[in-house]
């Protein structure tokens, strides 16, 4: 019979030889195209086998403390967003030069406000067919929430086993958007895990959620009442569509009469605006079809001429420019060889992929978040406060819901003598939740308000006041 020691001494072998499968099978990436010198940070790219999946991730190890500073898995929303739209444009210490671009591999250079100053971060382009992440069987390509849930967890788990340097450390679940929807189960995945004892222990301190889709009911009746607040509709057509609506947004049809006809009314005034943030373009002139599918579709894929060289067409600016350098860059030969990227995998990469065979399996996860309101979490959610997308009132609504007590009531918080958003804080019986609005960003909002979101992040992270 094995003893103690000798199922410890079992065990210990096992994470050294699964670490040195995963070390031979990762490249570690020194440098970069486009990037000027070696890169002043630790980079690792790599796949991890999940079923029929190999998951795409970039392991960028803490600037401050890596031996100390907390770990987080970060991806991105969509569904189908690749992970590099978190490192480039949210979250990571890269970022591109997007105002001398004359063509050729585009030129990136160091972000010195990103959340790796004080976190390792390990991004993953999740779910299948995200990024560079692909599946090895036709059959493997179908996915949907709950599948890309489990897929995510159970990517981590065999990371973290086959990086066991990191499993002492304490693990933070990172996602945005739509991924609030995966994001959220990932947690519960992990709770269920460690409560059933299975080995190793995820040290899980808790989540991170940036404009996150929760709850598909309070989102949708949230962005007629946004509408209302911010002066989008007027107060005539809002109190109509109260009343006849009782309330309630979601599925209107013809059959509804006045609360229809009202609802009509609100659609027309806002059928211009910018969900991603109401106060910048929709370019819906640098498409060629005005149509549905616009509002789905990236415009890099009809518009390049208009994007090349923005700085130089001002009036013509609007925030997808910032994404064309990145479908350049990605799909360069040069670039895919630095990182490790499987050769014929991915015939061509996007930053969303719009063509998912997904399926919209689970339209609330809040039953989730109560569940894991008395499980000893630390948890920060945040929204930009111009965000039609997932608006900061749904946000709001759905932590109201969850009934918790609050410790610090709504004040702003501060950046450099500024006021950068407001925040509230919640609590039960030592799960601690932090919300936070951010100034005049828009969904994400880290891509608006990048230092402030900084800030935001290393505050919470370290246990200091937003």
């Amino acid at each position: 019979m094995m003893t103690m020691t000798g199922r410890s001494l079992f065990r210990l072998l096992a994470l050294l030889v699964s670490f040195a499968v995963a070390v031979s099978g990762a490249t570690i990436v020194k440098t970069l195209p486009g990037f000027d010198g070696d890169l002043p940070f630790n980079l690792e790219t790599g796949y991890v086998s999940v079923e029929d999946s190999e998951l795409f991730y970039y392991f960028i190890e803490s600037e401050g403390d890596p031996e100390l500073d907390p770990i987080m898995l970060w991806y991105s929303g969509g569904p189908g967003c690749s992970a590099f739209n978190g490192l480039i444009f949210e979250n990571g210490p890269l970022a591109f030069n997007i105002t001398k671009y004359e063509g050729g591999v585009p030129q990136m250079q160091y972000y010195s406000n990103g959340w790796t100053k004080t976190a390792s971060i390990l991004f993953v382009d999740a779910p299948v067919g995200t990024g560079f992440s692909y599946s090895k069987t036709a059959e493997g390509w179908y996915t949907s929430d709950t599948k890309s849930a489990w897929q995510t967890y159970l990517f981590l788990r065999k990371w973290l086993i086959q990086h066991p340097q990191y499993l002492k450390l304490q693990l933070f679940v990172g996602a945005d958007s739509y991924s609030g929807i995966s994001g959220s189960i990932v947690v519960q995945h992990i709770i269920d895990a460690n409560e059933a004892r299975e080995v190793p222990r995820l040290n899980l301190k808790g989540y991170i959620l940036g404009c996150p889709r929760i709850d598909a009911t309070i989102n949708e009746n949230s962005k007629i009442i946004f509408a209302h607040q911010i002066g989008l509709v007027s107060d005539e057509i809002y109190y109509t569509m109260k009343e006849a609506c009782n309330g309630s947004y979601s599925d209107i049809t013809s059959s509804q009469g006045e609360c229809y006809e009202a609802y009509l009314k609100y659609e027309t005034c806002t059928k211009d605006i910018n969900t991603n943030s109401i106060l910048e373009p929709t370019c819906n002139w640098a498409s060629p079809k005005a149509s549905e599918e616009l509002k789905r579709r990236d415009l890099e894929e009809g518009s390049k001429p208009f994007i090349l060289s923005p700085p130089r067409i001002p009036e013509f600016w609007c925030h997808n420019f910032n994404y064309a350098l990145s479908y350049i860059w990605a799909n360069d030969e040069g670039v895919q060889t630095a990182l490790g990227v499987r050769k014929g995998t991915v015939e061509n990469w996007v930053r969303c992929n719009q063509s998912l065979q997904y399926t919209l399996d689970v339209s609330s996860v809040l039953d989730y978040h109560k569940n894991l309101s008395d499980k000893g979490l630390q948890v920060l959610i945040y929204n930009g406060d111009h965000d039609f997308t997932i608006p900061a009132s749904g946000t709001q609504e759905w932590i109201r819901v969850m009934n918790l007590t609050i410790t610090d009531d709504w004040r702003q918080w501060i950046v450099d003598g500024q006021i950068a958003g407001y925040t509230i804080k919640y609590n039960n019986v030592g799960y601690r939740l932090t919300y936070a609005s951010v100034l005049g960003a828009g969904h994400s909002p880290q891509e608006y308000k990048r230092r402030e979101c900084y800030q935001m992040f290393e505050r919470f992270i370290n246990y200091y006041p937003i």
